[in-house]
């Protein structure tokens, strides 16, 4: 055990005396150097770019209604809460009103005669109409 504590003592003060020279390491090369931030900026802006124009595409393909060959349309609706809302639709020549909530939409009230006629653009005059229907007696 002596003898390999020696010789390990003994290489370490023969390789100083015999003036080995230690490497020298380059420095390292500069990380966020103007170019590499550059690159980094256009990419994340690429990115946020694509990200605005995905949302805008997919709110102007989502008033198409391919899906059910334009006989279904949400007319108007109304906020009741944070999470409750009623809602008008279109099916047919019948307008059906709908309570939906987190999990579950029941049918309220099947109309015969249109509260709303499907080209008028959706207002507060929904819930005026439905404020005097309620007060009429008509909904059930």
């Amino acid at each position: 055990m002596i003898k390999v504590v020696g010789l390990v003592i003994g290489t370490a003060l023969a390789g100083s005396a015999l003036g080995v020279e230690e490497v020298k390491r380059a420095a390292p090369p500069e990380v966020m150097s103007a170019a590499s931030l550059m690159q980094v900026a256009g990419g994340l802006l690429l990115v946020v770019g694509l990200i605005f124009l995905i949302s805008w595409l997919l709110r102007r393909v989502n008033g198409i209604n391919a899906g059910h060959g334009g006989k279904m349309k949400v007319l108007a609706g109304i906020a009741l809460g944070p999470r409750d809302r009623l809602v008008l639709v279109q099916v047919g020549d019948k307008q059906i009103l709908l309570g939906a909530s987190p999990g579950r939409i029941n049918c309220l009230h099947v109309f015969d005669d249109p509260v709303i006629e499907p080209g008028e653009p959706a207002t507060g005059e929904f819930a005026r109409k439905l404020q005097e229907m309620v007060h009429r007696g008509n909904l059930s």
